[in-house]
């Protein structure tokens, strides 16, 4: 009767020593994704000309680390090459909208109506 416990255990064991081939990711392996995921969707934010604090609103469950290091690392390379930041053609209603001119900013929507 004993026998069969460890037979069972035997046939077992190398399916559980195998997780990786089953498909389940270790936690290391999660973290690491995560980790490039938010420097992919930093650096993506930073050519797009975003600010940092709309890539954080644009994508909230990123690891804020990553997507600063992301950010800045695309930061320092878009600035050795010079290369210029490419418009976001779709507007997001979580990123603040860019204005349009220096006059716009100085004078708030109700001071204009009134002006006019």
């Amino acid at each position: 009767m004993t026998l069969r416990p460890l037979f069972i255990a035997c046939l077992v064991l190398p399916l559980l020593a195998a997780c990786d081939q089953l498909g389940i990711e270790s936690a290391e392996k999660i973290a690491a994704r995560k980790e490039a995921e938010g420097k992919a969707l930093g650096g993506a934010c930073r050519h797009a000309g975003r600010a940092i604090e709309d890539c954080y609103a644009l994508n909230p469950k990123a690891d804020k680390a990553a997507v600063f290091a992301g950010w800045r690392e695309m930061n320092d390379y878009m600035r050795e090459n010079k290369i210029e930041e490419v418009v976001p053609q779709i507007a997001h209603p979580r990123a603040r909208r860019p204005v349009e001119t220096a006059e716009a900013a100085e004078t708030p929507p109700e001071k204009k109506r009134r002006a006019e």
